[in-house]
């Protein structure tokens, strides 16, 4: 019996020390955190002392008993409270609250299991009859038994919630961006331990004793939400709220409503101190030590991009092929033609294009274009492609202003791309090079079009007479191949990430980051996208370029935002297994 006193003792300091250190004078809810504490453990301290120890009955020890197992989850409550509020907290003031919390926590479990039924023989013999549950009859048995449960769920929500904060989470997956590995609805058990994980709303925890490497899926924080500690702490309640629920509220909302995608399950694809660039799928990567671009062989093991070839049986679990084997065949037949493109000749069918026109038109000589003739909106590539006819009658009914313009469009690149040239490739790598080649390819098709609008107009026909124009519906098959094209764009490419810096010197993913992406790289928005699209021009150097909506702004993952590593599927049955 005295070492259960002293086991008392000692849990009720600890946990006075734990209510003062959650006392805030503030205005907000931080404010709340002492009341809670202080009231539950002044109401546990008062059971046990002036209850269970003066007064032993039935009622008393099961009532301090309960009020023991919950005062780890009101103290972790009362934790999150008092850093919920405007001001946060230093680390050196986290470290003393988390010191009291655990000595609490472990006192308390000390006393548990010293009036567990075993242990109650040789301590306390009269209290053994307590333990034992009392008979109940009728309608009293079964209120008994529904408060039963409901305590057993609670507690095991709170031990789950611990448990998830330091060990294992499970994880249910909402996408189908990993597919093949991962598809949706299965469920994941994730390893947290080896990655540091911290107390809520705190940097005190575990250290990392992970070293990540390539091929590692991970769940982690998603850093295209808005940061900040208001953030985390909505985080943190609608976890906790989530699981107090059984998972029937989810508050972890964006301003739309919308539930977050967030946390994040990638594949670590980037290390620290490498360069990432991707070119028709195909990852590269340098470093300080090997300064030239080479694929990345292992990123050819799990990137998807033709779903198509998959096996019947996975098929049969993907709910989106986001392209036809129709139409992959054809990217690769567009990705080659622009690979192999031979710029002079580029270059002379552009000027002849131009000059074609210019004779149609009746051109005088040529002065410097009006660039505004058109807008950025006007030279977006779908806006281009799909009014091919309105901007010809634009440029005829510009006379002058119009030749100059598509003079302009068609050949001022032929000025601006030669001092582009390093190692010959234009703008100086391969994701730069295959833009400017792109460009090209919806330049010549654009010219294509006006001149042979302009021919049909000066001859007098019909706009209805296009329709049978042999020439005008070849152009219309590429216009629309270069179109499926554009719409796959920012999911099989990559600039050089991170980008170079002014001067051209090469910059790396920094230690202690790392970079992330999805196996299906045609259905994975990641970390190579922002959540918002922009217009751009494909070819900067080129004032005249064509520009295209793009959400590629790469970034890099600190690795203190990292939850975990996936290990294994428990989930569906079938496919249980580790995770390769």
């Amino acid at each position: 019996m005295k070492l259960l006193k002293t086991f008392f003792l000692l849990d009720a300091i600890f946990a006075a020390l734990f209510s003062v250190a959650n006392i805030y004078f503030g205005l907000d809810v931080a404010a709340f955190a002492f009341p809670i504490a202080l009231a539950f453990n002044a109401a546990l301290f008062h059971q046990i002392y002036f209850g269970l120890l003066k007064n032993a009955s039935r009622g008393n020890f099961n009532a301090a008993k309960k009020l023991l197992q919950y005062q780890p989850f009101a103290h972790l409550v009362s934790f999150i409270i008092r850093r919920s509020g405007e001001n946060g907290t230093s680390f050196a003031f986290d470290v003393v609250s988390v010191c009291f919390w655990l000595l609490s926590f472990a006192f308390s479990l000390a006393a548990l299991r010293l009036i567990s039924d075993k242990r109650l023989k040789k301590i306390a013999p009269g209290w053994l009859e307590f333990s034992k549950p009392k008979k109940r009859k009728g309608g009293s048995w079964l209120a008994f038994e529904i408060l039963d449960w409901a305590d057993a769920l609670v507690q095991a929500v709170f031990m789950v919630l611990l448990f998830q904060i330091f060990f294992f989470q499970f994880y249910k997956i909402p996408s189908e961006s990993m597919v093949s590995e991962l598809l949706i609805r299965d469920r994941l058990m994730v390893s947290k331990i080896t990655s540091g994980p911290k107390f809520p709303l705190t940097k005190v925890g575990l250290p990392t004793f992970k070293k990540y490497k390539r091929g590692d899926i991970v769940v982690f924080r998603n850093p295209h939400y808005a940061g900040g500690r208001k953030e985390e702490v909505k985080s943190v309640v609608s976890e906790l709220v989530y699981m107090l629920t059984f998972t029937t509220v989810n508050l972890n909302v964006d301003k739309n409503g919308q539930v977050k995608a967030d946390p994040l399950v990638k594949r670590l694809v980037g290390l620290p101190g490498e360069q990432l660039m991707m070119v028709n799928g195909i990852l590269y990567s340098r470093t300080k030590d090997s300064p030239q671009f080479q694929p990345v062989a292992e990123d050819a093991k799990w990137a998807n991009y033709n779903l198509n070839e998959k096996s019947p049986e996975l098929k049969r679990l993907i709910q989106e092929f986001p392209i036809s084997q129709e139409g992959y065949e054809e990217m690769l037949a567009l990705e080659k033609e622009r690979d192999s493109m031979d710029i002079s000749a580029v270059q002379k069918e552009c000027e002849r294009l131009a000059w074609d026109f210019w004779r149609l038109a009746r051109g005088d000589k040529l002065g410097k274009a009006k660039k505004d003739l058109l807008s950025d909106s006007e030279l977006f590539e779908y806006n281009l492609l799909r009014d091919n006819y309105s901007l010809t009658t634009k440029l005829l009914a510009a006379g002058q202003d119009g030749v100059e313009w598509f003079h302009a469009f068609m050949t001022d690149w032929t000025k601006t791309a030669a001092p582009q040239v390093k190692d010959g490739l234009y703008g100086g790598d391969l994701y730069s090079d295959s833009n400017f080649r792109l460009n090209l390819m919806l330049k010549l098709c654009v010219g294509k079009f006006v001149l042979r609008n302009a021919q049909l107009i000066q001859s007098g026909l019909p706009y209805s007479s296009l329709v049978d124009d042999a020439e005008i519906r070849g152009l219309w098959d590429r216009a629309q191949l270069l179109q499926s094209y554009i719409n796959y764009l920012d999911r099989r490419n990559m600039p050089v990430f991170p980008a170079n810096g002014p001067d051209g010197e090469a910059r790396y993913i920094p230690d202690g980051c790392c970079f992330m992406m999805g196996d299906n790289r045609f259905n994975s928005l990641d970390m190579r996208h922002s959540y918002e699209e922009r217009m751009e021009p494909l070819t900067p150097f080129d004032e005249y370029s064509v520009y295209y909506y793009t959400n590629m702004e790469p970034q890099f993952v600190s690795q203190d935002k990292i939850l975990g590593t996936t290990e294994f599927r428990f989930w569906p049955k079938g496919r249980i297994g580790f995770l390769r």
